[in-house]
């Protein structure tokens, strides 16, 4: 009778920064086990461990992955190491979605190149790409994953390609062309929580409210607001956004404007990230101060006191038109009243901790070398 063979049992470490790279790390270190005994079969039973820890970065602004995996491996014992970051990474101007070294049997995720939507998902199936790669040089499936594992890969991002390093790693997994620069763009964006932006910002989010409120109790606001059709209100809406959009970006310095040509091409994406960032957060500003605004018109307002101001019936349109003129111009008034906010607290509401450290760093040589 033959002895069944013991299979062999490999140890992966999932090591973390904090933040959105932990929460993902910990609803996928669950699962996935059983996922890579999927794609591996009964020749190797898994072992998922998740950590969490500020991920160091090097005198380059680059996580040391090779020092991290000789610490970390020994430390835990662990057989395999997956080092998951909310940085984004580049090999020169190139956006960089992982990398791997199989020697050191260690890898790297950098979250905002999965974009920003469905990135669990994404997450883990890049992670199981990686660890086909780190196993290859112990099996022969490994080598060559599954059909089904490459076609998912595909569906990351489109489109990218392997590109081999010089540096510390085998192979990146790069995200080439447009496509894969607005991918990037994405999660870089999602990364910065534009949302967060209305909170942090009491004094415009005060003044903003102030001027909305005057305008819904003001009868000039009232005749003015019928008067104007709906595509010049909408006109209206989206300059007053882009005006305290670009407000909040020029007169708290959060526009690059590094030297050197392959540091300005790095710095369009950055500030393609802080701009629409700063868009979306004001327009999340915006559908907050309307709602308010909106129930406001409608108990301060009496209705028919509003028809004798405009001289005809006033109707469910006649309360929208107004809260939206006075939600926009609020918008502008808000732009002035951010003029009261430190610059380091809209830096902290518009940017990732990470975003924050570069900056650090942009700000520090730039002092150095002056």
């Amino acid at each position: 009778m033959t002895a069944q063979r013991t299979p062999d049992a490999v140890s992966v470490g999932l090591l973390t920064d904090d933040g959105l790279p932990r929460q993902l790390a910990g609803r996928i270190a669950e699962g996935l086990p059983a996922r890579l005994a999927d794609d591996f079969g009964d020749e190797t039973s898994w072992h998922v461990e998740h950590e969490a820890r500020s991920l160091p970065l090097d005198e380059e602004g680059n996580i040391p992955m090779l020092a991290l995996a000789e610490e970390h491996r020994a430390e835990h014992e662990w057989d395999l190491l997956v080092l998951i970051t909310d940085l984004p990474r580049r090999a020169g101007t190139v956006p960089i979605a992982s990398d791997y070294n199989v020697a050191h049997g260690v890898a790297m995720v950098s979250l905002p190149a999965l974009g920003a939507l469905r990135l669990r998902g994404r997450a883990c199936r890049l992670i199981i790409h990686l660890i086909h790669h780190l196993m290859s040089p112990r099996s022969a499936k490994a080598a060559d994953p599954p059909r089904r594992a490459l076609d998912r890969l595909r569906e990351l991002v489109a489109p990218m390609r392997h590109i081999r390093d010089r540096g510390a790693a085998d192979q990146h997994l790069a995200l080439v062309g447009v496509r894969g620069r607005l991918r990037l763009l994405a999660g870089m964006i999602r990364d910065n929580r534009p949302w967060r932006l209305v909170p942090n910002l009491a004094g415009a989010t005060a003044a903003a409210a102030a001027t909305a409120a005057y305008g819904i109790i003001t009868t000039s606001f009232w005749r003015l607001a019928e008067a104007l059709p709906a595509l010049r209100l909408a006109g209206i809406t989206v300059l007053a956004i882009v005006v305290m959009s670009g407000w909040l970006m020029l007169h708290n310095h959060l526009w690059d404007s590094p030297s050197g040509h392959l540091e300005r091409r790095k710095a369009l994406l950055y500030n393609a990230s802080t701009a629409l960032t700063l868009t979306i957060g004001v327009a999340c500003m915006y559908a907050i101060l309307f709602g308010l605004a909106l129930l406001a018109a409608v108990v301060l307002v009496e209705g028919t006191y509003m028809a004798q101001v405009l001289g005809h019936p006033a109707g469910p349109a006649s309360y929208l038109k107004l809260v939206w003129l006075s939600a926009s111009v609020g918008i502008v008034a808000g732009a002035m009243g951010s003029s009261l906010e430190d610059e380091e607290s809209v830096r902290r509401a518009t940017y990732s901790r990470r975003e924050q450290e570069r900056q650090q760093r942009n700000r520090e040589r730039a002092e150095s070398g002056s």
